[in-house]
């Protein structure tokens, strides 16, 4: 046993026997630590059906050792195989991967007698903890591709940093890997550059560890591997490699074009190296089947109530149907439109609902949204005005009080639309629609408010540099919009081209369905007279202009039907709405649009609009 390791052991799946293995300080072929399994181990005699291809090298190896009987049939152990002399593998992971014939991470799952695993008693850069996932790019290295010509066939991953000084250590701080990278690359990189190199050589040095997940891309395939080594720095004769890691590379990659949406998301940010840990069950899952991911599963330990992260990360994002329910809950007069509605959500992500005051634009927003989410706590509403801006909308710094000090200063606040993204984002919420339901959508400087979200409005699949936190940033495909506009303020024509690019626009007009019968309906419903909606209809058939036509949640409250309410609605609300649209033409209102000179004038509402 290596001087510092502890004999350590591999639980097979089942209920099967344990096997037993050691870590040595030995170096492998790529930089990795070899570990030795001695003869007489039981092995796994089934291999899943993802392993040829996920993990080939592993499989191909275990293939070898079967074929010249290294490993043969058990006779300790009947329905077993068992190693028949001392192997020694390139690493804990590829040793676990032979044994238990299944993708396995060595660090994980080979542990002490007591429960303690492998790697507890490993020098980890980053420490030890929840896996982590990476990309790192090397298609384009100074105009060469590291992919195919070193990383793949050597088991390599790389990062360049030609100028930065030799003896920078595995471990090394952020703050002093500044100070470094500022003096070395002073005269040769710009700002923006050198912070760039900071981060990704951080990354490489002090974060990644031993049994991370790493991805890459070249030639349109998204290749997956795991890094099985520490950091090295090393002299590379062009400076393309000399940050160096040893990585087991699965050999078939993946078409990029059918990665999942939101890993393509993250995969879309414009740096060297990137982390990937909140889509690390998605990258898990890659090439899998549900039924080959749970008899992967089989062969590690695991809680068997508990479903399988990668199964949960690649549930279907759905808009329920909308129900007869529904429809007769809102007073829709079709389960049609609400079907439609719903279908130009999916479509869009984005969507508007327009029209004159009154029409119930933001009661029928906030309800579809809370049905097609599954409940309020899957929506929030904000309301637009003319001094609201990006920095209240999404994020900026706002003055906030130290609840210690008591001092004052400018901090990072997120908005309610940051908030909503990162809550949709979450694991486990990914396949749950989440709405932000913004009120009087034109009453904004859209272009101010939305910055350079407007991008992501219509390109859901790419990231975003943002412009405070510099973050990369982009919108989940479970979050949709629903905007309220209402057309007596601005006419529909003067929203911007953009703006009507990226959203759906569906009216909401006394003269269509499902408006123009609303009241009749509601009133049938509460077993009152239509004769507030006989007058409605008169009304709006002597405005010519169809942008101000009334909508009937003027007349559907409780209060219209109290004694005298039906005038003193008329009077205090309608009137003066009219009024205002008459400004300046010296109509008389009240002779026009009054409760008594629609009376006295029945007969003739149903006419065309009077010019």
């Amino acid at each position: 046993m290596a001087e510092g390791y502890p004999e350590l052991w591999l639980q097979l799946p089942n209920g099967g026997p344990r096997a037993r293995g050691r870590q040595t300080d030995e170096p492998g072929t790529n930089g990795s630590l070899r570990f030795v399994v001695p003869a007489g181990q039981p092995v796994r005699r089934h291999t899943v059906p993802s392993f040829r291809a996920g993990g080939s090298s592993a499989y191909r190896r275990r293939e070898e050792l079967i074929d010249r009987s290294a490993i043969r049939e058990s006779q300790r152990w009947p329905g077993w195989l068992e190693t028949a002399e001392e192997l020694t593998f390139n690493s804990s992971s590829e040793a676990a991967a032979v044994v238990v014939g299944s993708n396995v991470n060595g660090w994980k799952h080979w542990r002490t007698e007591d429960g303690r695993p492998l790697a507890d008693f490993m020098a980890l850069s980053g420490g030890w903890g929840r896996r982590r996932a990476w990309l790192v790019r090397g298609s384009n290295v100074s105009g060469l591709d590291l992919v195919r010509r070193t990383w793949l066939p050597e088991g390599r991953l790389t990062l360049a940093a030609s100028r930065l000084r030799q003896g920078v250590e595995e471990g090394v701080s952020k703050e002093a890997l500044r100070t470094y990278i500022e003096e070395d690359y002073d005269h040769t990189a710009g700002y923006s550059q050198r912070r760039e190199l900071v981060d990704g050589v951080h990354a490489f040095l002090s974060r990644m560890k031993l049994g991370d997940l790493v991805c890459t891309i070249s030639n349109g395939r998204l290749y997956v591997g795991e890094i099985t080594g520490a950091a090295e720095q090393v002299e590379s004769e062009d400076g393309r490699s000399n940050l160096r890691r040893a990585a087991e590379w699965q050999s078939a990659g993946h078409d990029y074009d059918e990665l999942p949406e939101e890993l393509k998301q993250k995969l879309s940010a414009q740096h060297d190296v990137v982390e990937l840990t909140a889509v690390l069950a998605l990258v898990e899952g890659l090439g899998l089947t549900d039924e080959e991911l749970a008899e992967e599963a089989e062969a590690i330990e695991r809680d068997p109530s508990v479903e399988l992260p990668a199964i949960t990360a690649r549930r279907e994002l759905e808009l329920p149907e909308p129900t007869a329910e529904l429809a007769a809950e809102l007073l829709v007069h079709d389960i049609a439109w609400l079907r439609e509605v719903r279908d130009l959500l999916w479509d869009e992500r984005q969507l508007v609902l327009y029209g004159p005051p009154g029409t119930g634009k933001t009661y029928l927003a906030l309800k579809l949204a809370e049905f097609l989410g599954g409940g309020p706590e899957q929506v929030k509403l904000v309301q637009f005005h003319p001094s609201y801006a990006y920095e209240d909308f999404f994020e900026g710094f706002r003055p906030q009080e130290d609840p210690r000090t008591r001092e004052v200063a400018f901090r990072l606040t997120a908005g309610p639309l940051r908030e909503l993204a990162d809550l949709a984002a979450r694991e486990g919420n990914r396949h749950i629609p989440h709405f932000l339901v913004i009120d009087e959508i034109n009453r904004a400087n859209l272009a101010k408010v939305f910055g350079e979200l407007y991008f992501l409005l219509e390109y859901r699949n790419r990231s975003v540099r943002l412009t405070y936190s510099g973050d990369d940033f982009a919108l989940p495909p479970n979050l949709f919009v629903i905007g309220t506009m209402n057309t007596a303020d601005r006419s529909i024509a003067l929203v911007d081209a953009a703006m009507r690019r990226r959203f759906a626009f569906v009216e909401l007009s006394p003269r269509i369905e499902p408006t123009r019968g609303l009241l009749r309906r509601w009133l049938a419903a509460q077993g009152k007279d239509a004769e507030p909606a006989d007058l409605l209809d008169a009304l709006n058939a002597r405005i010519a202009d169809p942008d101000f036509r009334v909508g009937p949640s003027y007349l559907m409250k409780e209060g219209v039907y109290r004694e005298g309410g039906l005038e003193r609605t008329w009077r205090t609300k309608i009137l003066p709405l009219l009024e205002e649209h008459h400004y300046g033409e010296g109509l008389d209102v009240e002779q026009r649009y009054g409760l008594v000179a629609l009376l006295e004038g029945a007969g003739v509402e149903a006419q065309e609009p009077l010019a």
